[in-house]
């Protein structure tokens, strides 16, 4: 039997899934479908701005249907762990302009502050108590902390966080407003690059010594 805590829950996952998907022609992330179901065929060796349809006729019952019941046993080192429901996750997004997922963290675990350049988020917590924060671009500081059944809103390309604050496990479930919303670590863009951004380009920009960016680039490495 579901409890009325739960069916609540549900109940509220469905607005927010719904209120991202109605038809704003102007103000969608992603283009319209052209055709009903375009299951994600990602082995596909041509990709242009999404990918291409598997046939319909190897298209099945479990396609559109994927799982987020599981509690996670690992965490990577932020005490996170992400389920995904994107395009790469959940195939049957593609073309629909909506995606998903599960984060769980761990106490004292934290999503780290970050920017999803294609979309806007909207989220529910479903377990735990967790401090959810957003910068705008004149740099004010929203912030507050949610219980289960709480629901918060990142609007578009703004840094922000999730911080477990409770004394046990935290989940939430974000949903975006497209199949692909990307994700902009701040650290990783700063410190992970591939060529390295110069170290003068980033000691002047924090104002710090070359020892102060070495120290941070070797505590990433070992990590």
């Amino acid at each position: 039997m579901i409890s009325s805590s739960s069916t609540s829950l549900i109940g509220l996952l469905c607005c927010l899934i719904g209120l991202l998907i109605l038809p704003f022609p102007s103000h969608a992330s992603d283009p319209d479908p052209l055709q009903d179901v375009c299951i994600a065929d990602l082995n596909a060796p041509i990709s242009i701005n999404g990918f291409p349809c598997k046939p319909d006729s190897e298209v099945t019952s479990d396609d559109f249907f994927t799982d987020f019941s599981k509690n996670p046993t690992t965490f990577d080192v932020f005490k996170r762990a992400v389920t995904l429901g994107d395009v790469s996750g959940f195939p049957a997004v593609n073309t629909q302009g909506v995606s998903l997922f599960r984060i769980d963290l761990d106490v004292g675990g934290i999503n780290p502050p970050h920017t999803h350049p294609r979309g806007t988020e909207a989220g529910i917590v479903t377990r735990g108590k967790v401090l959810v924060g957003l910068v705008t671009t004149n740099n004010t500081f929203f912030s507050k902390v949610l219980t289960p059944g709480m629901v918060f809103l990142i609007p578009r390309a703004l840094i922000h966080f999730q911080l477990n604050v409770g004394k046990g496990p935290a989940t939430f479930i974000p949903i975006f407003n497209t199949q692909n919303p990307g994700v902009s670590d701040s650290l990783t863009t700063l410190f992970d690059t591939t060529p390295p951004i110069p170290n003068e380009v980033l000691t002047k920009s924090f104002r710090v010594s070359d020892d102060v960016i070495n120290a941070i680039r070797k505590a990433r490495a070992s990590n």
